[in-house]
């Protein structure tokens, strides 16, 4: 097989460029064709950013201050002939490099891992079926289906174009869309007036077309420009920068204090090396190393974990914004209701008629009065199907044992219907060949598409009832009979539309006309045919979401382009509103003013009302804006290439997975895989626990560094034996820090953390009480310490070396058994998320075993200088041990702590 690839594909007309490609245009490619052509040109992708490899991860652990310390702390033990010391530290350095290799390298490919989940795809035409695939699959000689809210994912040569926009900024910075058409241009026109092409990588702002695929990969525009250029993208977030400041001033605190220590350390008489190498170990445990590492792995695992619920997050700082969020401007179709929709009713001139079957089912009769009917013994009910059918780009494949469909969830409803009443599309069209379509618009709200028969033209229109009612001058009767269409007859059926939606249906008007041109004004002297009426049931779940966001301190708001009843009746089943809401509890569209024409009364009636009917895009920008200014922290969903700029500046943009356009999913933070409301509750939720996690394990750190250097400093100070030694701090800081430490940051979080308020977004991560808790614990844990250390000497007359073993026992403990106090004051003393977290309990198992190996193990021990406490010694470490937890809880028993 030769394929001859066209040097300038948009100087040649759409039939030499698709017989140069070898495709037929109706049908496409066949599977064998597409396998060979897979083999030649490869994958359809960019050449992807360098993967960070694991040598680069074990480099960085080398490239940190606390390193540094301890590399002057060996070389000082070195100096003095230390030999023991100075390899005990090179140890140390090695083991503090492979735990944050390892954590880092989890969270490093966790987050890889998740970013490839959200792959592209995009509609092609393959063995005379439209098919939904990966958009790396896509081929030369492809035939794709682009629709308003597409992201282009090849370079196409286009052969349709109906109202078609595209966004080409991405590659020509021109950020008005650019319309499209299908004529061969000139061979020296620049990128941005190739009019006929569309290029990957840029959006379609409106319409559609299909065109063939004249390149992929790095052979297309994007491609070219990407091999100039080699990106990487360090992804950091608001809150590790937040940690990241945090470690740093904590840096310069903890050196000053270390300086201090060994000052007066050397002061009182102690050795030089002993009290340099203790200001260093202080030093080093007290810096924080680990603030970034736990960071990046709660965030990993909390994307883990809303990724297996259906929420894939796009962006790492949306993570933390989701815990504060306190606003959720919700679409209702899809979101709030099943989006499957099902033709249930037709409300014709002639009559109303029923249409059973559910969903995809292409089986179902039609009845009027409980009488089944036959569409084709009826002209005008017949007529209806046919525009509902024809007036269509969705595609509903029946010839596999399973039903597909891609397209709009209205016009797949509209083909089903079709096929109960026996009336194929590609059947239809083969008799009433499609020559233009006018794409939907969301400011005229229709449709419409020009069929050829007998040298005239049949025009098939449908859109929202009130906009196809204004534009229809008659109305179609019985058989043959057409009517002119009063203003008395439109207020009628504007009725009729009004009952059927407060039944709970969707509706949309059908109308059809005959034109001799098929460049006619396509809205122009239209016949109205009559009303369908669509079931989209609410989501069994969606009323326990909402009942739990309420009880969460968030509030949903609904805004929706679809009617006001409408809107007001799913409102009321999923219990957004009381059953005895009026009209007046629904706000239309049309009498939404600019933020800045508002009243001081109008803004607040608008920041209080919870649906929004007939909202066009800008005034979804608008409502964004009136919570924000209210200090609201907004999520908005959306599905539409128009509702990308709500997307964007919502706080929190959250896009459909299912129904969603391509467009709307790269400009959301966050991409619902389900389209199900239930789904964001449950991503707050992980948002407002990885933030009390990493708000955890910064206490608790925080507060154990803090006693470390508590019990070195007083005992500086009062002349007293070292507590702890500087081998034994470094131990401490790499067993008792780190595991219970990163136990926390990957907890489940409290089962009722949907129960309290958002917190507020500009809260930092340590609050004055959070300095205050961090300062009384530290000085718990250095009274237990320093008083076992005093009892071991003073009361169990005790030599120095054994003393001090006990004294770092306690320490060590003291700060394993701390880690229950980092339950929420609120939660049971027994049960809660520390005690029911797995994590916490192997990190303590771990951690306990690693002691008792560091006072039996003769080599570790010599190196330590622990001795055998014995019995006695071994009773007063667990009593003293035990003694901050008591008191931490009493303390938080009593309400005096709230964190």
């Amino acid at each position: 097989m030769t394929i001859s690839i066209l040097p300038h594909p948009w100087t040649h007309s759409p039939k030499k460029v698709s017989a140069d490609m070898q495709v037929a245009v109706e049908q496409g490619l066949k599977p064998d064709e597409v396998k060979q052509r897979q083999q030649k040109f490869g994958p359809n992708r960019l050449r992807q950013a360098q993967r960070r490899k694991a040598w680069q991860i074990l480099v960085d652990q080398f490239k940190s201050l606390v390193v540094v310390l301890l590399v002057i702390a060996a070389g000082v033990s070195l100096a003095f002939g230390e030999w023991i010391d100075s390899g005990a530290i090179a140890v140390v350095v090695l083991i503090n490099a492979a735990l944050g290799f390892f954590t880092e390298m989890r969270a490093v490919r966790s987050m890889e891992a998740l970013r490839e989940m959200g792959s592209v795809t995009t509609k092609v035409r393959r063995n005379g079926q439209i098919e939904e695939i990966p958009a790396e699959e896509l081929v030369p000689g492809d035939i794709v289906v682009v629709d308003g809210g597409d992201v282009v994912t090849a370079d196409l040569r286009l052969i349709e174009a109906s109202k078609l926009q595209a966004n080409e900024s991405a590659l020509t910075g021109e950020s008005v869309p650019v319309s499209k058409q299908v004529e061969s241009l000139a061979a020296d026109v620049t990128l941005a007036e190739r009019s006929n092409m569309l290029f990957k990588g840029t959006a379609v702002t409106r319409g559609s077309g299909a065109g063939v695929v004249v390149a992929t990969g790095m052979e297309t525009e994007l491609g070219q420009i990407s091999a100039l250029v080699e990106e990487a993208q360090d992804e950091s977030t608001p809150l590790e920068e937040r940690l990241d400041n945090l470690g740093r001033k904590l840096i310069w605190i903890t050196l000053a204090i270390a300086a201090v220590v060994a000052v007066v350390g050397i002061l009182r008489g102690k050795e030089i090396l002993l009290m340099i190498e203790t200001s260093i170990a202080l030093a080093v445990a007290a810096i924080p190393e680990g603030l970034p590492i736990v960071a990046t792995i709660a965030l990993a695992r909390g994307m883990q974990r809303m990724a297996r619920r259906n929420a894939l997050v796009n962006k790492l700082a949306a993570v933390e914004t989701l815990g504060g969020t306190n606003v959720i401007c919700a679409d209702k179709t899809g979101t709030l209701t099943e989006n499957q929709m099902t033709v249930t009713k037709l409300w014709l001139p002639l009559g109303q008629f029923g249409v059973s079957g559910e969903g995809l089912e292409t089986e179902g009769d039609f009845s009027r009065n409980d009488e089944l009917v036959d569409p084709h013994q009826l002209p005008a009910l017949r007529e209806a199907i046919e525009v509902g059918v024809l007036c269509n780009n969705a595609s509903l494949n029946t010839g596999k044992q399973e039903i597909s469909a891609v397209g709009d969830p209205v016009e797949v409803a509209l083909l089903a219907a079709g096929l109960k009443a026996g009336f194929r599309r590609d059947e239809l069209l083969a008799d009433l060949p499609e020559e233009r379509e006018e794409a939907f618009d969301a400011d005229v709200k229709m449709m419409g598409t020009f069929h050829r028969r007998n040298g005239q033209y049949r025009v098939a229109v449908k859109g929202a009832p009130e906009a196809v009612l204004e534009h229809c001058t008659h109305i179609r009767q019985n058989s043959d009979e057409v009517q002119e269409i009063s203003n008395e007859r439109r207020e009628e059926w504007l009725a009729h539309n009004r009952e059927m939606a407060e039944n709970g249906l969707r509706v949309l008007a059908l109308a059809a006309k005959n034109s001799g041109a098929v460049d006619d004004e396509p809205y122009q002297g239209l016949t109205f045919l009559g009303l369908v009426g669509f079931l989209d049931p609410p989501r069994d779940d969606v009323r326990a979401a909402i009942k739990q966001c309420h009880q969460a301190g968030i509030k949903v708001v609904m805004v929706t382009g679809d009617q006001p009843v409408t809107a007001r009746n799913v409102a009321r089943a999923v219990g957004l509103l009381a059953d005895d809401a009026g009209d007046d509890a629904v706000i239309y569209g049309k009498n939404l003013k600019a933020p800045d024409e508002l009243s001081a009364y109008e803004r607040r009636q608008m920041v209080e009302t919870l649906i929004f009917a007939r909202v066009s895009p800008k005034q979804k920008l608008d409502l964004i804006d009136l919570h924000q200014n209210n200090g609201a922290i907004v999520a908005m969903t959306g599905d539409g290439v128009n509702d990308a700029p709500a997307l964007k500046k919502a706080n929190i943009g959250i896009a459909m997975g299912q129904r969603g356009t391509q467009v709307a999913r790269e400009a959301a933070d966050m991409v619902l895989k389900d389209d199900a409301f239930a789904t964001i509750g449950v991503a707050v939720e992980q948002g407002r626990v990885i933030f009390d996690n990493i708000r955890k394990f910064v206490l608790f750190l925080l507060s154990c560094n803090i006693s470390e250097i508590m019990t070195v400093a007083l005992a500086s100070f009062i002349n007293a034996p070292l507590p702890i030694l500087p081998l034994q701090i470094l131990f401490l800081n790499l067993v008792t820090d780190v595991f219970p430490a990163l136990a926390l940051g990957v907890g489940e979080g409290d089962p009722h953390i949907m129960k309290r308020p958002p917190r507020d977004p500009q809260e930092p991560i340590m609050t004055r009480r959070h300095w205050a808790a961090i300062g009384g614990y530290g000085l718990l844990i250095t009274v237990a310490v320093l008083g076992a250390l005093a009892l071991a000497l003073n009361w169990l007359g005790m030599p120095v070396k054994q003393a001090t073993t006990i004294s770092f026992l306690t320490l060590a403990l003291a700060q394993l058994w701390h880690v229950f106090n980092m339950r929420d004051h609120d939660s049971g003393l027994l049960r809660n998320e520390i005690t029911r977290n797995a994590w916490v309990w192997g990190a303590l198992v771990l951690c306990v075993a690693l002691l008792l190996l560091a006072v039996y193990l003769p080599v570790l021990s010599g190196v330590l200088r622990v001795v055998d406490p014995g019995l006695n010694g071994w009773l007063l470490v667990l009593g003293m041990s035990v003694l901050p937890l008591v008191v931490g809880q009493i303390l938080k028993l009593a309400g005096f702590s709230k964190v």
